[in-house]
């Protein structure tokens, strides 16, 4: 048996946390981020699903990734019951906690890679990717990412247990048939959800980078900043939580007995937990301080303008990217495209 879990790190309680301090710290975290989180998120769902009727395939994503938030936060005032008393909502409501969780965060780090995927595409490849304009296409990208994530959190179910700490039952323990067990869930949890993602992402952005070098383009600083600023919040947010994980990863490896100790302090276990509990609810504040140079209407919302801004962004993106790439060919000398043609 191993206390190593995914939901220890997820929210960030660990043993000698349940105190008369931590408890109150957790619970005042974990308020916050719900008083925060879920009005923020329910706003940005309404936003789109009402005011947003030309949807461009990053507000659906963002959509996507509002419902996954949603999802994580309102299972909160569960935890924040249990640090002050104790878990009394059984087992099976401890698993489907920690599954809901492990599934959003795969699937938000995935709708996160997705938005980076699909931005590489339309401005290194826009002649060939006119087909991918087709909102069916991306319908069944989101479905393939949920699929995924479903499929990913599973362990959770099978390993989570209510486990007796302090003299209080918390949905704290995970209890592993063997090492190697052990190790798939942590391999799963930081390369799966954080390692091959981000890299996808980061090779994205440079090749954009290196795309747009040079270009002097109108249409590229507000989506750009918007895509950029969540997915610098989400990876500083859940960066500490798969340091961690990599620091048990190591410990498991090297101690000489199984018997389950963790390696990581108890005081970065609790900061990583809060912080990813944090990053589902900063999203809708990043989207307000970004909306904040728009006027708006009583019509139309600072927070509608921007989204409208960035559902017609792609596109004009794209039309400027396809005409640079015509006059770039237009000024190849006759022979260099008579060997383009060959």
């Amino acid at each position: 048996m191993s206390v190593s879990s995914a939901s220890e790190n997820a929210t960030g309680f660990a043993v000698d946390q349940l105190s008369a301090i931590g408890g109150p710290v957790s619970s005042v975290i974990l308020g916050l981020s719900f008083l925060v989180g879920v009005p923020g998120n329910l706003l940005v769902i309404w936003t789109i699903l009402r005011h947003v009727t030309q949807r461009s395939h990053t507000v659906a994503l963002i959509l996507h990734l509002a419902a996954a938030d949603l999802l994580v936060l309102i299972t909160l005032p569960l935890w924040i019951y249990s640090l002050a008393y104790s878990w009394v909502f059984g087992e099976a409501s401890c698993k489907a906690m920690v599954y809901i969780i492990k599934v959003c965060m795969f699937s938000s780090v995935f709708f996160i890679t997705l938005m980076s995927v699909e931005r590489f595409l339309f401005i290194r490849y826009p002649f060939e990717m006119q087909a991918w304009k087709d909102t069916t296409i991306m319908d069944t990208f989101l479905g393939v990412v949920w699929l995924l994530a479903f499929l990913l959190g599973v362990p959770a179910i099978l390993t989570q247990r209510v486990d007796t700490i302090g003299g209080t039952e918390q949905c704290l323990g995970m209890e592993y048939s063997s090492v190697a067990q052990e190790m798939i869930c942590l391999c799963l949890d930081t390369l799966g959800g954080f390692v091959a993602p981000f890299t996808i992402l980061g090779i994205c952005y440079c090749l954009v980078a290196t795309k747009l070098k040079g270009m002097h383009l109108e249409h590229k600083q507000k989506s750009m900043v918007l895509i950029s600023s969540v997915v610098i919040a989400f990876t500083l947010c859940w960066l500490p939580y798969h340091i961690i994980n990599i620091i048990d990863l190591v410990c498991i490896l090297t101690r000489d007995t199984n018997d389950g100790a963790r390696c990581a302090p108890e005081s970065l276990i609790f900061i990583s937990g809060a912080l990813t509990f944090i990053s589902s609810s900063v999203n809708p504040v990043l989207y307000a301080l970004i909306a904040k140079n728009f006027r708006g209407s009583l019509q139309e919302t600072r927070l509608v303008r921007l989204f409208q801004e960035v559902a017609t962004h792609t596109n004009k993106l794209r039309e400027q990217v396809v005409q640079y790439q015509i006059g770039k060919r237009a000024t190849k000398p006759q022979t260099e495209q008579m060997s383009d043609t060959v």
